[in-house]
């Protein structure tokens, strides 16, 4: 891989890095400030509020993949890249400064609302843009590779927002936590979405969008295009059902579980979830490299066997696990499993649409899965729990997974499509040509 594809492949990353640090502190942080925005009560209630507003963030996460998506498809990779670091940055300051319910009431609940529904627009369009960047400006035969990297920097802002709570939760107290040191960590977001900004200023354009010819075409990143690759689309949301919800699951509640369902103390549960991310980040290089060689659907169906029938005697061992080792031990065989799954969706999703659509073709159909699943993963084990039937979650968990593995069974190879010959919509799609490639329609 060449100097210029590794500079826009740190670039890309490093913005997405940032773009997720801000995502994901919300839901890390959210122990400390769910009972800020709300009135004296349940805690379960409380947080299950604050987990609330983090989903709706999800539910605007179709339209900036609609939105963002059409103008990275319209305007270039680059233009999308540079508005989506623009609008989290936005989001940050206001959650920064969100006033609290003994200051403002539920005013502090309306910025708060405010704030997620900026971060669902951004996180939407990030995911279409960068996944379709990383995807392009990789050469053909490391794709599986330079797009792993998309979840090498999510891991890698989840891994810096963790960092921060642990430094902070060793150096103050957990009254000044709750008090006002949770916002610290958007503040550190706000200065790290302006450096992006700048580094996004100067990135180049893809190679696959410059030379396709995309930006002469008149309908490019339209509704009406996309709906020419439906059978595309639908296939995206549902591989992604249950990747997501497995994502979700293993990251973002992983801290909570253990600190609400397994009795662990919330030092203790943010660092099982911090060494457990760490070693998930690392081997996303690995499978993505791995799946150049084999293909993507591999990796997929192992993930999808291994999440339909390990998540429920993970979750129930880990409700059971109140000690780190055990606890990293859990965590990160299910992050194994889950890694078959994250480290090539980007690609993978990337390849079953032309360049006029693609950016539109990923960002919306994976935000709208994503908000029906994965932007509700949280609230839906909360629910459980406070129903008191959180075994039934896991199995929740465990069925998202046997439905994207039908479909993962299905699908068709992906790994040795030419991204300049996928053919544009209307036109007859054209067959690969390296040996052994197979035809770019997914199978029903």
């Amino acid at each position: 891989m060449g100097r210029e594809q590794w500079k826009k492949i740190w670039v890309g990353s490093a913005g997405n890095m940032v773009e997720w640090f801000d995502w994901f502190v919300y839901a890390t942080f959210a122990v400390y400030f769910a009972d800020s925005f709300f009135p004296e009560g349940n805690e379960t209630a409380n947080l299950m509020n604050t987990m609330g507003i983090f989903a709706v963030g999800f539910f605007m996460r179709p339209v900036g993949g609609w939105l963002l998506g059409r103008i990275g498809d319209r305007k270039g990779r680059k233009a999308a890249l540079t508005l989506t670091v623009t609008l989290m940055s936005a989001s940050a300051i206001l959650i920064a400064i969100a006033p609290t319910y003994d200051v403002a009431g539920y005013g502090g609940v309306a910025v708060l609302m405010l704030a997620r529904l900026l971060q669902g627009l951004s996180v939407g369009g990030e995911y279409a843009a960068s996944a379709t960047y990383l995807t392009e400006a990789s050469a053909p035969e490391k794709r599986g590779f330079a797009s792993s990297f998309q979840y090498v920097s999510m891991t890698a802002g989840q891994l810096v927002g963790l960092g921060l709570q642990i430094v902070l939760q060793r150096n103050m107290s957990d009254a000044a936590l709750h008090s006002w040191g949770w916002r610290i960590p958007f503040v550190v977001g706000a200065l790290g979405a302006a450096v992006v900004f700048y580094l996004r200023r100067s990135m180049l354009e893809t190679e696959v969008y410059a030379e396709s010819g995309a930006a002469e075409q008149q309908d490019r990143g339209t509704l009406k295009v996309l709906w020419q690759h439906r059978r595309e689309a639908f296939l995206v949301m549902a591989l992604t059902m249950g990747g997501t919800v497995a994502y979700y699951t293993y990251t973002t509640y992983l801290t909570k579980f253990l600190s609400k369902s397994a009795g662990m103390d919330k030092s203790t549960a943010s660092l099982v979830s911090f060494c457990a991310l760490f070693v998930f980040m690392c081997i996303q290089p690995l499978a993505g490299m791995l799946s150049d060689r084999i293909g993507r659907r591999p990796l997929l169906i192992t993930f999808a066997v291994g999440s339909t029938f390990l998540t429920v005697p993970i979750m129930t061992m880990l409700k059971h696990a109140d000690t780190f080792w055990p606890a990293l031990g859990l965590a990160l065989l299910a992050l194994v499993v889950v890694t078959g799954y994250t480290s090539i969706n980007a690609c993978v999703k990337a390849e079953l649409f032309p360049t006029g659509i693609r950016a539109l073709g990923v960002g919306l159909s994976y935000a709208v899965a994503n908000a029906l699943f994965g932007g509700t993963a949280e609230y839906v084990a909360l629910w459980f729990k406070d129903a008191g039937a959180e075994s039934g979650f896991y199995w929740y968990v465990a069925g998202c997974a046997a439905v994207s593995l039908i479909v993962y069974l299905s699908m068709r190879e992906t790994r040795d499509i030419d991204l300049n010959r996928v053919a544009a919509a209307g036109q007859p799609r054209e067959q690969p040509q390296q040996a052994g490639a197979t035809s770019t329609t997914p199978a029903s």
